[in-house]
């Protein structure tokens, strides 16, 4: 009998999984799956514990779903990747594995993993990947030149021509096997990863994923430009964690998003576009990514900036980690990232910004941070957002832009009602000062258990400038 094995990792989900779509495509195979914990490797990445027990929880429910198919999901944890390839070469040998199936990572680690490991089972095991995390495959959009595009909005473009004519329709879970269903042996808790908080407002399995997904595209997504960036509205779809780990494809959002808007395409005014342009900006930083591995080792799009003179100010990042920059809008942001897990995407570019462009403290420092919090950690998008604040990577705002944290309050939570939730020791301070809550406290003569400024925005803007334009004249 030919012995299929599917190696799941970040497509945590038995719908829509190309790879294991493909190892039960003849129903006479014996089909077996596994999935490789690394606690110490995820540790080097950063990776948050949260989103290692968002993982843990999740691989409960595809252990069980794969279950009653008749398809058992082996379980194994090792310190590396390294030794996860000498451990999944020995267990093919085990199992007398005659096909691998895996969904490719496109991080430079993992994919000098997978090369590693095809290269060890070459002539033993046949390995067939998939190019699954993503609507169009990383080097499928390219200019008319053959090059990656390094700017969003032609990319763009062309990604939605290229997506029209590919075939990007769903695929369904597998059938049941014909031996029927099977016993679970239940996954170690959390991987013996550090302990996490609770992970808030993101019930684990695809079945929440695509409620969540059905609701949105059916209930807000009309009115998602006008309410994307405000905190205090619940007016984003908050399906990146499931994005992040495969727990939801980006197929079944863009086919849900086409069957509740069949216009998408054609309205690009409509709110329906909007979601579908973040979903391409995902796409892009990913294909940037393959295209600049250089990406994923932290380095700088743009090769200058890496002369910038960053401030070696470890109280200037502590305050901004504890959400106690004395900038509500910001702080609030932080203090919303450490309880939760999750930040809303306006409020990414605003903490960013603050902490590069005020505080002037180097990008990776927070790309760093965010990673070891968020609930939906990926590289590709943390390091595309966090280049794109700092000036630092392709298509980013251009260093001389730079976010005033307080009017980016004022224009985006103009009651302080996100504010207040996050920061109650402002409670009592009134709409029109909940942005500059000293100023009120100093004319009420009242004393406020919330910190000064750490900065003076107006003049940490004018050292930033001048500290970018050092680095692109060479001055450093």
């Amino acid at each position: 009998m030919t012995t299929h094995l599917v190696w799941l990792r970040n497509d945590l989900r038995i719908t829509d999984n190309k790879a294991l779509h493909a190892a039960c495509s003849d129903p006479d195979a014996r089909v077996l799956a596994v999935f490789i914990a690394t606690p110490q490797q995820w540790l080097q990445h950063e990776m948050a514990p949260r989103q290692a027990a968002f993982i843990h929880a999740n691989l409960l429910l595809v252990q069980q779903a794969l279950a009653e198919r008749g398809i058992p999901l082996g379980y194994h944890q090792c310190d590396d990747f390294a030794t996860s390839v000498d451990w999944l070469v020995a267990y093919c040998e085990q199992e007398q594995v005659d096909r691998l199936f895996y969904n490719r990572q496109y991080e430079i680690n993992e994919r000098g993993r997978d090369q590693g490991l095809e290269q060890c089972l070459s002539g033993k095991v046949i390995c067939q990947s998939f190019d699954d995390s993503l609507l169009l495959p990383p080097g499928s959009v390219r200019t008319g030149g053959g090059e990656m595009y390094k700017i969003y909005t032609p990319f763009r473009k062309a990604f939605i021509q290229r997506l029209t004519e590919s075939d990007v329709r769903s695929l369904p879970a597998p059938k049941t096997r014909c031996g029927g269903a099977l016993p679970i042996t239940a996954v170690p808790e959390a991987f013996n990863y550090p302990p996490a908080e609770a992970m808030g407002d993101f019930p684990a399995g695809e079945e929440a994923a695509l409620q969540r997904l059905r609701t949105f595209c059916r209930e807000q997504v009309q009115d998602y430009l006008e309410q994307r960036d405000l905190p205090a509205i619940a007016g984003t779809s908050s399906l990146s964690p499931y994005l992040a780990i495969g727990a939801l494809s980006p197929r079944q959002c863009f086919n849900r998003l086409r069957a509740e808007c069949p216009q998408v395409l054609e309205n690009s005014d409509s709110g329906a576009f909007g979601w579908l342009n973040e979903l391409i900006w995902r796409e892009f930083y990913r294909h940037l990514m393959v295209a600049y591995p250089a990406l994923c080792r932290h380095r700088p799009f743009i090769d200058w900036t890496d002369k910038v003179r960053w401030q070696n100010n470890p109280e200037f990042l502590q305050a901004w980690q504890q959400g106690a920059t004395g900038y509500p809008i910001v702080d609030a942001a932080m203090r919303q990232l450490n309880e939760t897990g999750w930040m809303h995407n306006r409020l990414r570019m605003i903490s960013a910004s603050f902490l590069v462009k005020d505080l002037l403290v180097d990008w990776r420092a927070g790309e760093r941070y965010f990673m070891s919090k968020l609930v939906d950690g990926d590289l590709a998008a943390n390091n595309g957002g966090w280049q794109w604040a700092a000036s630092t990577g392709t298509d980013a705002a251009p260093y001389f832009r730079i976010f005033n944290p307080t009017t980016q309050g004022e224009r985006f939570d103009p009651q302080g009602t996100f504010i207040r939730k996050w920061l109650p020791e402002l409670a009592d301070v009134p709409d029109n000062a909940i942005h500059q809550p000293h100023r009120w406290a100093e004319q009420q003569q009242r004393v406020l258990d919330y910190p000064l400024p750490i900065v003076d925005h107006k003049q940490a803007r004018l050292d930033t400038l001048a500290a970018f334009e050092a680095a692109k004249r060479g001055e450093y």
